[in-house]
Order: C-alpha cells, then structure tokens, then sequence
C-alpha cells in the first residue's frame, strides 16, 4: 500500500514549466566571425528596460539566460591606429527568445572612424509659450572642432534621413532591416544645405547654425532663443522655401556671406526637419549642388513623387538619431549603425534640447584643465520618464566658462553620445 501511495503522488508531480532560454549573440563583420574576446555586449528587454551584459568568448560570442519576450542587443569595439580611431557598432533590434529553445543570434559590427568635427548640440524641438501653445520656429545645431587643431568646415553639408519622424511608417525596412545599409547610402529628404563660403573652427570651439527662425526669437516668446548674433550662420532665405513664419527676414546683424545655400528638390513651402524624432546628419561633399541635381542620385521608394537623395554613407562625418518618447513601441531606425549605432529618446515642445556628453577621461587628461573643470552637472531630465543626463558628471558650459577645453564622447552610438538637457545651452 506504501509503495502505492508513492508511486501515485510521484504521478501527481508537475512536471516545471520552462520559463527561459540559453542564446548566444555572435558579433559578424561583413558576413565573417568577428572572433575578438572581452567585447561586451548588452542585451535590453524591450517590454521592462533590464539590460543585461555579457563579454565576448575567443570566437566573438556572447552567452545570456532569457526569460521569454523580445530583446535588443548592441556591441561596440574601439580600436586605434595610426591617430585614426576606428568603431565598430553593432545592434539587432529583433531577437525574439522562445523559452526552452536554444538560438544563435547574429549582431553585424560595422565599422566607422571618428570626426574631428562633431554635432555638439541639436536643439529641433521648440517650447511651449505661455499661452501653453508651442513655438517651433527656433531649431539650431553647434558644430564642434572636438580637437586641438584648426577644422576646415567649408565643405561641410547638413540634411536627414527620411522618414523624418521615427514612428512613421518606414518602407526602407525590409525584413527588419534597412536595405540601403548594405548600398552604402541613406535617403535624405526634401533637400541639402551647405556653406557658401570658407569656414574654419578654432580648437575647441564652435559655430552656430540656425535651422529656421535667425532672429531674437525671445523678443516675442521668451521660452525661446535669440538666433540673431553677427557671429551665427543660418538658412538660406533665397532657397524656394517660402514659408515666411519658418523663414522670417534675416536679421541685419547677420552678414550675407553666412546665408547657407541649398537646392530643394522635395515638395513644401518649408524644410520639413522634424520636431519630434529627427535623424540628422552632417556630410562633406565639394559640389554637392551638381550632386544633388542629377537625377541619377535620387531614390523613390518612399514616394514616387517625392525623390529622396542619395548620399554616401562614406561622406558622412557625424549623425545623430532621435526616437519620439511617447511613441517607443513604434519607433524605427532610420541612420545606418555605422553613423549612429543607437539612439536619443527625446520628448519635443518642452524647450530640451540634445547636447553631447563629454568624454570624462579625455577631458580630464588635458593638463590645462586643472582646476577649471567644473562637476556635479544637473542640467539633465535624468528625473523624467525616459530621460537622461551626462554620466561623466561634469558640466561642460561651465566648465568652458572657466576656461576648460571639453573633449566630447564620440561613439557613434547616440544612445552612448548624447543626453537630453533641460534648457538650451544657448540660453
């Protein structure tokens, strides 16, 4: 009866549901094991944010335990040569982990060199006035000379990729991945712009340039900014686009040699650069005029009324991608990974802009910084949902007030580059 008893409630056992699933992230470079030990590679949990970390074996890969759901895994190496910094970037946004079943994900590296000039900060998304009604004529990007020799930013062009809004419908995805990455160009919309005259920047400075609006826009809405200074660059006024609230008439203190010029080739009385989730980028291309005007480089994937130049991924100098915060089950990728690996979750019409985070170990190491470096940085909205702030703590404004020279973090990966900073650092 004892031995009954027994072998009826051993029957009576559940037997324990499987609830998790061992994969390995093996890291690719051009369709090659990119055998390097140490890497580490990162795999978020898209539905509750967890991220977890694991380092690379001798043959490239990574081994997790998952629980069931959709991740995201990203990558990146540094090595450098020569003076020449080469990054390599890797992320695979579809890696879906079945419980009990054992996967091999791949994560392609791809390869990019850093820019002695670089986007410093990107402010798109207008403020909200008093009356509670948002102002957007205003946007602005700081280039940056991020070394300690003069930068010739003559041939320096500015344009961004289509779709401009990241949670738009993306018919450059295919099969959960972008076509055009592996042509080696991105479809820029509507049109480019360029300097029309030499340009340089001193070592560790910037310049200016504003997107729409080159006035004191805080004369009538104070939330704003005054894009008015002698010293700033700007639109082009003569450019096709009319419409006269994005481009009022240009201020006097502006000389006319910093007008940018530009050809248009897409529809609309405006630039339509988005507010909410751009992906912009800066391209060095001599004669990008007669470039943009042969019909050979244009693209209709997207509309076959509405041509999308495109530009080599290889001209490109610095990018950087914004996700719209209030829409992140719907965002897309729309920059290559070897121009912007990641990206900046932003939410628009509150005044933040994007600035660049500093690179505390560069920063830190240049003797003529001691005791000009300023920390405890708290200009980010880190406090926010979906926010974020610099990790290296220092603030860069107010360390450049003292004197400092700011070496910015420049990855590749917006995600790692750039946070969102609560007021403008022009302000």
């Amino acid at each position: 009866m004892m031995m009954a008893i027994t072998v009826l409630a051993a029957s009576c056992q559940k037997t324990p549901e499987i609830t998790t699933a061992d994969i390995k992230v093996a890291l690719e470079l051009e369709g090659n094991p990119f055998a390097t030990a140490g890497i580490n590679v990162s795999i978020k949990d898209m539905a509750s944010g967890t991220i977890y970390e694991a380092e690379t074996d001798e043959a490239g890969k990574a081994a997790f335990t998952l629980t069931a759901g959709l991740y995201e895994a990203s990558a990146q190496y540094k090595t450098s040569a020569e003076g020449i910094m080469s990054i390599f970037n890797g992320i695979n946004s579809s890696i879906v982990v079945v419980a009990g079943q054992e996967e091999t994900y791949p994560l392609a590296m791809l390869e990019s060199k850093t820019s002695q000039i670089v986007i410093k900060e990107y402010y798109f998304g207008g403020c909200t006035k008093a009356d509670g009604k948002s102002f957007a004529n205003d946007a602005y990007v700081i280039l940056y000379n991020n070394s300690d020799c003069e930068a010739d930013a003559s041939d320096i062009c500015f344009g961004f990729v289509n779709p401009f809004n990241s949670n738009t419908t993306n018919k450059y995805l295919v099969d959960g991945k972008l076509f055009y990455e592996a042509e080696g160009w991105v479809p820029t919309g509507y049109s480019v712009w360029w300097f029309q005259t030499d340009v340089t920047i001193a070592p560790w400075s910037q310049i200016l340039v504003a997107i729409k609006g080159g006035t004191d826009n805080t004369a009538t809405v104070p939330e704003s900014v005054d894009l008015s200074k002698a010293d700033y660059y700007m639109y082009d006024p003569e450019s096709g686009f009319n419409n006269t609230t994005s481009y009022p008439a240009p201020p006097a203190s502006m000389p006319v040699n910093h007008y940018l010029k530009t050809y248009v080739y897409g529809m609309g009385n405006a630039w339509p650069m988005s507010q909410l989730s751009p992906a912009f980028y800066i391209f060095r291309k001599e004669g990008v005029e007669a470039f943009a005007k042969d019909a050979n480089n244009f693209d209709t994937t997207e509309n076959a009324k509405l041509p999308c130049l495109k530009v080599p991924v290889e001209w490109i100098v610095d990018g950087i991608e914004v996700f719209n915060s209030t829409t992140q089950a719907n965002n897309n990728k729309r920059m290559v990974a070897s121009v912007d690996a990641g990206y900046l979750n932003f939410l628009s019409k509150k005044g933040y802009t994007a600035y660049r985070n500093v690179d505390k170990e560069a920063t830190e190491a240049l003797a003529e910084n001691e005791g000009k470096l300023v920390y405890n940085y708290a200009g980010g909205t880190d406090a926010e949902l979906d926010g974020s702030t610099d990790p290296s703590g220092i603030d860069a404004e107010a360390s450049i007030a003292k004197g400092a020279h700011i070496v910015y973090k420049d990855t590749n990966n917006s995600t790692v580059d750039f946070h969102q900073r609560r007021v403008a650092s022009i302000k």
